[in-house]
């Protein structure tokens, strides 16, 4: 007997965009999704981000990926129906599904409410549910998911603009929170002012830190001072102003200049390859560099500035469903929300081409509800 197609293999018919290959270019794709359990939500999908991780799984980029390959993991739309286990949601309900959709639910991990840790944590997408399914993301017009993997959204908090926060949202808030980072009168730097980065900055000054953007591109500084809120700004390629800036901070280990070891923590959101010295070099000793981009290829660690003066590098990814309705409700009430540039399905490709390039400010969201074409290749 031949295995049935992905539209043939569950009851409930469903319609997004998949990659084939590693050319990642997405097309129309029919499949199914399971019924709705006993403890399960099934959503309609209103709106989806588009994530740099979506790039590199639809283009196999870290090796790992199972073709067709619908990406998607920051989602929010209305609840349509619930299992009759439910105890969280009902119809009607503004909800979101993130990076994760199963855990192994016993593990310490998961006791701590660190789900995203588990060993056996089932990403969105890419991945095998516990019934050996194949789970497909976000780019698509429905969602089913355990109800402990769906988060609800406040009524302040608009779909659009809030749907990134279910990935680059969490993947910064979360290192703040662990690392003491986000504490009133801190000195945090973030490197990159994309999709994480200018999130990053809106936490961290309703987090009440002081903000140092530190990017490749000095045209970004009025945008971050003016329009995001970010204190100061450094030019990462210009070593003067890595050395020397207009920091108040003054130092006293080594004598080293006045911008050097000002920065109680840096917040890395840069998926590229890139020198981590110079970053090393700005913290103040028992500062914690902390690394939530992933590059292709491991950067070059540096080990005697972390041995002199205690300083750490670290990481982070993203956050439990505890922390990250957390993030969501503190989003809600401080306002907090993503830059987006809403496109429909059928832009998809054209939006990846941009994102590789960094052609968005900051984040696309794709608005599912459009109409969707309906020729499937």
């Amino acid at each position: 007997m031949s295995p049935k197609s992905p539209a043939e293999e569950f009851p409930q018919k469903a319609f997004g965009w998949a990659a084939r290959d590693t050319s990642g270019h997405l097309s129309p794709f029919k499949f199914s999704r399971r019924a709705t359990g006993e403890e399960d939500v099934l959503l309609k999908v209103l709106y989806c981000g588009v994530c740099h991780s979506d790039l590199h799984f639809a283009k196999n980029d870290w090796g790992t990926t199972t073709y067709p390959l619908v990406p998607g993991h920051e989602i929010a739309g209305v609840v349509t129906e619930v299992g009759d286990k439910v105890t969280k949601f009902k119809e009607g309900d503004k909800v979101g599904i993130g990076c994760l959709v199963g855990a192994c639910q016993s593990c310490d991990s998961c006791i701590q409410d660190l789900e995203n840790y588990c060993a056996n944590m089932i990403l969105t997408y890419n991945s095998t549910y516990h019934d050996g399914s194949t789970n497909y993301g976000g780019f698509s017009d429905i969602m089913v998911a355990n109800e402990r993997y769906v988060v609800r959204f406040p009524d302040s908090l608009p779909l659009d603009a809030g749907a990134a926060l279910l990935c680059a949202g969490i993947t910064v808030y979360s290192p703040m929170n662990y690392y003491g980072l986000g504490v009133p009168g801190k000195q945090l730097g973030i490197v990159g002012l994309g999709g994480l980065g200018h999130v990053a900055v809106k936490f961290a000054k309703a987090f009440g830190t002081k903000v140092t953007i530190i990017s490749t591109s000095p045209d970004k500084k009025k945008e971050a001072i003016e329009n995001l809120g970010a204190d100061y700004f450094l030019v990462s390629r210009d070593p003067d102003q890595m050395r020397y800036t207009h920091l108040t901070l003054m130092l006293a280990f080594y004598n080293q200049p006045a911008a050097m070891s000002t920065m109680d923590g840096i917040i890395d959101t840069i998926s590229a390859v890139h020198p981590l010295l110079p970053l090393i070099n700005l913290l103040k000793p028992h500062g914690k560099l902390v690394i939530v981009g992933a590059p292709e290829k491991p950067p070059e660690l540096p080990l005697l500035p972390l041995l002199w003066v205690r300083k750490m590098v670290a990481g982070s990814c993203n956050g439990g469903m505890k922390e990250t309705q957390e993030m969501i409700d503190f989003a809600g009430k401080h306002n907090i929300t993503a830059d987006v540039e809403v496109i429909t399905l059928d832009y998809i490709n054209n939006a990846m081409e941009r994102l590789a390039k960094g052609d968005v400010r900051y984040r696309f969201v794709i608005d599912i509800a459009n109409p969707l074409p309906k020729t499937v290749s």
